[in-house]
């Protein structure tokens, strides 16, 4: 398998991984454990990994004392886009809530054009609309019943924690910082949230047999762990674009776990609403590229000469 093979089949290895969030999560909620519980053993057991990784490639955990405070606000927006993600289970389907959920990278374009000023195009514009569109597919059903409004809320503001938080990481003052160190430090501050909820009151649930503590570690080691690995490995052979591109699979894997193994609904309406958002979001990562990906596929199908008509 050469370089290319493998990049992709990372790519898709990260998204798939991580669309399993729902398969180990929705048990755990069955069992009577909330959210911040379950979210609260994710980061705790996906901590030492990253760490695991990062000692086996031989790179320390120190940064300058004056990242501490970026790093605190990215484990914030980080854990803030989690918990109102798994919230939101509670109220809609976890497939659609992960289909929605994949509008964040529209949002980063919103934010890069409304605040950095950068220019947005009219494909980019269109993708929005495209999104908007299977957004509003997925909030009304065809005999008139309408999504959880807290549910969608929850969605959109996960949506937006992650836009920020993607546009926050890139910033000068933690860009020069390794990729797994940034991690490691985003889950520890993001730690800090869920421990500070319980001291507030929110109530501290525990798995009760081995199975369900199997999903915690799932949760950690498959959506957390490998997911991030493979995305890292699948950018250093394809490129950040086409990773990013596989990362569709994501709201397709969730969609795929919520009909199969829990039985959630799926309507013709909805599916078009989930086809639109996909597209509007791989169009928007495509970018400038997507003309010379398409010119290289019409390359596959040359043009073939007409015949002349004989006169009669």
């Amino acid at each position: 398998m050469n370089n290319k093979a493998k990049g992709y089949a990372l790519g898709a290895i990260a998204a798939a991984t991580y669309g399993m969030n729902p398969l180990f999560a929705l048990p755990l909620y069955a069992d009577g454990m909330n959210p911040d519980s379950v979210l609260f053993f994710r980061y705790l057991f996906a901590i030492p990994l990253v760490g695991l990784m990062l000692k086996a490639r031989g790179r320390s955990l120190r940064v300058e004392r004056r990242a501490l405070l970026p790093l605190a606000g990215m484990g914030l927006l980080v854990a803030l886009s989690s918990l109102a993600l798994f919230l939101s289970y509670n109220y809609i389907a976890a497939g659609i809530a992960s289909t929605m959920l994949f509008v964040y990278p529209i949002l980063v374009a919103l934010i890069m054009t409304l605040v950095f000023h950068e220019r947005i195009t009219l494909q980019t514009v269109v993708c929005i609309a495209l999104a908007l569109v299977g957004i509003g597919l997925l909030y009304r059903s065809a005999d008139g019943a309408t999504l959880s409004l807290a549910g969608t809320v929850f969605v959109m503001v996960s949506a937006l924690a992650y836009a920020l938080y993607i546009v926050g990481v890139n910033r000068p003052g933690l860009k020069h910082i390794a990729t797994l160190n940034v991690t490691f430090y985003v889950l520890l501050f993001g730690l800090v949230l869920f421990v500070a909820r319980f001291a507030c009151g929110v109530a501290f649930t525990l798995p009760h047999t081995w199975y369900l503590w199997g999903c915690v570690v799932a949760l950690a080691v498959f959506p957390t762990a490998i997911s991030f690995l493979c995305t890292t490995s699948a950018i250093q052979y394809i490129g950040s674009t086409p990773t990013a591109i596989l990362g569709a699979l994501e709201p397709v894997t969730a969609v795929f776990f919520g009909v199969t193994v829990f039985g959630e609904s799926l309507t013709f309406r909805e599916s078009v609403g989930l086809a639109l958002i996909i597209a509007a979001v791989t169009l928007v990562v495509a970018g400038g590229r997507l003309s010379a990906y398409l010119v290289r596929f019409r390359k596959l199908f040359p043009r073939l000469p007409l015949r002349r008509r004989k006169n009669a």
